[in-house]
């Protein structure tokens, strides 16, 4: 067979097999998007540049102000840092975030922009243009189309967590919180820590840092660590892990979920946590605590669920109009949500009437949630009047749609 031929052939069956695939994708089922990418025309880079968001669930549902989290070379960190924070937040352990991945033109222009000159290469230095792309372009961009707060945290890993220090030591830096996770320290020589060493001194670093480093040799980190321990003030909110049983390329998930935990230290807490704490107002008391946080604190689902649980755990439910009466003074935000949960414990302890007070209590912004629809429904159900409990469940599905909820959420609504 001549060469011809078999090119010939193996084109065909390159052809044959990509249409088989296309054909099968078909069958994929329905994708499960959790974000999306975006590209805009960046003035300072002179080009197309890419962004891509991930919106923190029950984002469509209310009109609250999010913190966020912004990710260097996102084409390589995206989506597990997305998915870390959407899974932590979902159980918990940290607040809601929007995640933003700001990402990179491929290797070249992440070495380029992630570093400062080096007179010896030339494939370095334009991280003072990254630093003002995204201060001057992005971050407008996020803030005009998203609901973002002024907590913004900036998150790197290798070459990314070296930009995120560098960032970080920037006098007009857009960003409050950084964890630079196996930082490159040792670009330039290790120049790093003699960067970081007088501002340190002088006080000028006072957001909150967290710092990891695998079991990986000559990465210039110790001597980072070094300069903190030595010229840190004691105000300064810092913590260096080390992972020894990660290398490199392993590290950057664990130390992100570390990382993001020391954001939000001891925020998650479980009934049988708040039992231990003491009676309401010591559990209110912790709560307020977590308000002085990098990203505050309110109530979310599962804190809600889990208070409601406690309530009837700790034999302190005849309190409850006292306690959604602090809760509307000390956490305004969270009185609806907190109250439909405590309604769905009455409607489960066969106390329908109670249930349905509480219910009317919120009702004015208690009609915009799909759980108040559910217990609604529950109360005409248990009440005997059909009608209005399918009236009230057919909304609480319509509005899960609405808002675009992930499948578990509308499921629970079932």
């Amino acid at each position: 067979m001549t060469i011809k031929k078999i090119i010939c052939l193996l084109c065909s069956l390159t052809i044959f097999n990509f249409s088989a695939f296309a054909a099968d994708s078909t069958k994929l089922g329905k994708a499960i998007v959790s974000a999306h990418e975006f590209q805009h025309t960046s003035t300072i880079f002179n080009e197309q540049r890419r962004y891509m968001v991930a919106l923190p669930e029950r984002y469509l549902m209310n009109k609250r102000q999010y913190p966020s989290l912004f990710v260097i070379d996102a084409d390589f960190q995206f989506q597990h840092v997305a998915a870390v924070v959407k899974n932590l937040t979902r159980m918990g352990k940290i607040p809601p975030m929007i995640v933003v991945g700001i990402a990179n033109q491929g290797g070249d222009d992440y070495l380029k922009t992630t570093t400062w000159p080096d007179k010896k290469d030339q494939a370095f230095g334009d991280a003072d243009k990254l630093q003002a792309y995204i201060t001057k372009e992005l971050l407008p961009i996020i803030n005009q189309q998203y609901r973002t707060n002024s907590q913004k945290a900036l998150a790197g890993y290798s070459l990314g967590g070296l930009f995120t220090l560098y960032s970080m030591m920037q006098q007009e830096t857009p960003f409050n919180a950084f964890l630079a996770m196996s930082p490159s320290a040792w670009f330039d020589e290790g120049s790093l820590p003699s960067k970081l060493t007088p501002l340190l001194k002088e006080n000028k670093l006072t957001a909150p840092v967290f710092i990891s480093l695998a079991n990986e040799e000559d990465m210039g980190v110790d001597a980072v660590i070094e300069a903190f321990k030595s010229s840190a003030p004691e105000s300064l909110n810092w913590q260096y892990k080390h992972y020894p049983n990660e290398n490199h390329f392993t590290t950057a998930l664990p130390a992100l979920y570390d990382g993001l935990q020391f954001l939000a230290p001891d925020y998650a807490i479980d009934g049988t946590d708040m039992l231990a704490v003491g009676d309401y107002k010591q559990v209110f008391a912790h709560f307020k605590a977590q308000k002085k946080q990098w990203a505050g604190f309110q109530f979310e689902w599962l804190q809600s669920y889990q208070f409601a649980k406690y309530m009837f755990w700790s034999k302190q439910i005849e309190q409850v109009d006292e306690v959604l009466a602090v809760i509307s003074n000390e956490f305004p935000e969270s009185l609806t949500l907190v109250t439909i949960h405590l309604a769905n414990g009455f409607n489960k302890k066969k106390n329908h009437p109670k249930a349905l007070q509480l219910l009317n209590n919120v009702k004015t912004e208690g009609e915009s949630y799909p759980s108040w629809h559910k217990q609604m429904s529950v109360y005409y159900n248990a009440i005997e009047k059909p009608e209005l409990a399918a009236k009230h469940q057919a909304i609480a599905i319509k509005l899960a749609k609405q808002y675009q909820f992930e499948s578990w959420e509308v499921w629970e609504l079932m």
